[in-house]
């Protein structure tokens, strides 16, 4: 009877047994993952994704709900698992990211670090998948539309994660940043080519939800985000690292990126980070010489090459290391060349094309302004930063006056402020300098000065950029001043995605997660470490801020006295002085003595806290450090209350109040004695 069969309709029936035999393979390790431990869920879920996407995709839609429904698993491997399930099957079907892009927005407000770090990084490439799914698209529907903002808020989220307090979650934020700055910017002639690469260039001017010039704005200020993150005071070293070659790869790949991502490094070796130990300062040295050496291997880098070259003479470089690094001579010709002939194309091609172009461009422009797009008071005024523009001024200003008879004089002057042995860690750091004296030499010192001198708001070119600074359109313009802090730059990007994705929400579809019904995950409190989210204060303000606050209580005597608590009050301030360091003392000290007739019993108060930790019936708290012996301090109270009652007070309070003190004091001691004595002659 088979043999009978045609060669078609036998094929036809393996096939069909085939899938049934996948299908219900897949139903059976569904079942035995929602039973199984942690470990053997995982290998199951791992055999269906198998199935599914690489031997039979036609079965991706049957089993979508029921494999993205263990994103609830308590596991958070599992729910990882499903992360990495969501990349690939977006990879294999882009059509399926309406159906999957909710559940990855909610696993990325996961409990878990780990699971959030996984999202992140799948994020990248379903970004730029979503990117080449709306770009091939012959119309856009209301379910890609909402699609669309939804990736939207996931990347406004992931923006606002570079301030987050994990490590690890900043270092994955970097990368995708660095991933969206170069999908909404446009190659160059130079820029160095990919496999599968995708730019500006490959989305239609026609796309309405996409807009190029909203998207390579958008590209613009998440760049200079990361510049400011990257000269961070507070950065670790390994958010650094990878920092400097996310910038490092941009300027590759977009060469209209260098003079900034050459001036970041500039900065960043003029003002390495005060937190970063020594061992950490030579690993950051090390990665920003191995990083300018392979910028400087790109064509591009010819014009900066005085200003690279300077770079990484301080940093110990070689001059063989140098030339190996620099592009060969006919390389440079060959990139005039490709510039010249990109530039007559591309001017050909706009005269060719000139008036429908426009047309186009106009009509694009005006939905823009009717329909989405950032508030243009987000949209950066001026193509230089008004920093960069004062450290140019004033480097102009050091260079024209750096002669050197000032070094000589700057040097003598600092003569006497250096220590009398070289310090280890400069020892360790300093790479002499072989082009000492030379014209790029004195203008990379100057760049140094100058730019210390600009975050300080210091110099000609400080001055100069606050008066060219534009006066703002909107009130959210104020986060873009120079002294903007990271924290600013994010919410002023961060803003900008969102009020987008809220007008093309407001439009669309709203999309459901898929698998099912799902339980609100509980939310555990995180636990917040003090010296993860603070700073150490300086030694002289948390003195400072001490001796404030001690002030505060002595002054509030009226109001203890009003309140029935003067003994707890005298009790707290004895404790105080006699506990905490000299600053604190003197504060008391001084306040007593301004009149003792009238705080003579805070006084014997003091007197017997300090006679009870001479005594050993107090002890010191482990926490504190004492400056001084405790007869010391007994001794030095004693007779300077003595002494301000002989100098200060008059004749017939004198007697009777050194009377007092005499029989009240727990402990005479022979310095109390010899001022008695000359008292009494």
């Amino acid at each position: 009877m088979d043999s009978r069969r045609s060669t078609a309709v036998q094929f036809f029936m393996e096939d069909v047994a085939s899938l049934s035999t996948s299908y219900n393979k897949i139903v059976e390790w569904l079942n035995q993952a929602t039973l199984a431990s942690d470990n053997t869920k995982i290998d199951h879920l791992r055999r269906v994704q198998e199935i599914i996407i690489n031997k039979d995709a036609s079965l991706l839609d049957n089993f979508l709900d029921e494999v993205l429904g263990f994103q609830n698993d308590r596991n958070a491997d599992v729910r990882k698992f499903i992360v990495g399930f969501i990349e690939e099957a977006c990879k294999k079907d882009p059509d399926m990211l309406p159906k999957v892009v909710a559940n990855l927005s909610m696993l990325l407000q996961d409990n878990s670090v780990q699971v959030q770090k996984r999202v992140i990084q799948a994020a990248s490439q379903i970004y730029r998948g979503a990117l080449a799914w709306l770009a091939r698209a012959r119309a856009v529907t209301e379910e890609m539309e909402a699609a669309w903002a939804m990736i939207g808020s996931i990347k406004a989220q992931i923006v606002n994660m570079i301030d987050s307090d994990n490590d690890g979650i900043r270092t994955h934020s970097v990368k995708f940043l660095e991933n969206v700055v170069l999908l909404q910017t446009y190659p160059e002639a130079d820029s160095m080519k990919r496999e599968n690469d995708f730019s500006l260039e490959d989305v239609p001017l026609t796309l309405k939800i996409a807009r190029r010039r909203k998207l390579e704005e958008e590209a613009n200020m998440v760049f200079d985000l990361l510049v400011k993150f990257h000269g961070s005071p507070h950065i670790s070293s390994v958010n650094l690292m990878t920092c400097m070659g996310s910038l490092n790869l941009i300027a590759k790949m977009r060469p209209q990126f260098m003079g900034k991502v050459v001036v970041a490094l500039e900065a960043l070796n003029a003002n390495l980070p005060p937190t970063l130990s020594k061992s950490q300062v030579s690993s950051v040295r090390k990665h920003l010489k191995m990083q300018l050496l392979n910028l400087l291997k790109h064509p591009s880098s010819v014009e900066y090459y005085s200003n690279i070259t300077t770079l990484l003479t301080d940093l110990g470089a070689t001059h063989q290391e140098v030339m190996r690094s620099y592009p060969k001579l006919d390389e440079h010709k060959k990139r005039q060349k490709r510039i010249a002939d990109h530039t007559s194309s591309s001017q050909s091609s706009i005269i060719a094309s000139k008036k429908p172009r426009l047309d186009l461009e106009d009509d694009d422009e005006e939905e823009e302004e009717e329909d989405e797009g950032i508030d243009e008071g987000h949209v950066e005024l001026h193509p230089k930063k008004h920093t960069d523009l004062a450290i140019d001024v004033t480097e102009q200003f050091i260079v024209e006056r750096l002669s050197p008879e000032m070094a000589a004089q700057l040097v003598m002057v600092s003569m006497a402020k250096l220590p009398d042995s070289m310090p280890p860690h400069f020892s360790a750091m300093y790479t002499p300098i072989a082009a000492a004296g030379t014209h790029g030499q004195i203008k990379h010192v100057a760049r140094l000065i100058a730019t210390q001198l600009t975050a300080v708001g210091l110099g000609p070119g400080a001055k100069q950029a606050k008066k060219l600074q534009v006066i703002p359109k909107s009130s959210t313009l104020d986060d873009d001043d120079d002294d903007m802090t990271t924290k600013s730059s994010i919410s002023t990007v961060v803003r900008g995605m969102m009020e987008k994705e809220k007008e093309g929400q407001s439009k669309t579809a709203t999309l459901l997660p898929s698998g099912g019904t799902f339980k609100a995950v509980k939310q555990r409190i995180k636990t917040l470490k003090l010296s993860e989210i603070t700073n150490p204060l300086e030694e002289e303000t948390l003195e400072k801020m001490m001796a404030d606050a001690i002030w505060r209580v002595l002054k509030a005597e009226r109001d203890a006295a009003l309140g029935g608590v003067t003994p707890v009050r005298n009790k707290i301030v004895t404790t105080l002085a006699a506990t905490f360091n000299r600053k604190v003392r003197d504060v008391v000290l001084n306040f007593l003595l301004e009149d003792l007739r009238s705080h003579l019993d805070l006084g014997f108060a003091w007197l017997y806290e300090e006679y009870s930790f001479l005594q050993g019936f107090n002890r010191m708290p482990t926490f504190l450090k004492q400056e001084q012996s405790s007869d010391y301090n007994y001794n030095r109270l004693l007779c300077t209350m003595a002494k301000n009652l002989i100098e200060r007070a008059e004749m017939k309070d004198r007697d009777v109040l050194l009377a007092r003190l005499y029989l009240e004091a727990p402990l005479i001691t022979e310095s109390y004695r010899t001022a008695e004595e000359h008292v009494w002659g």
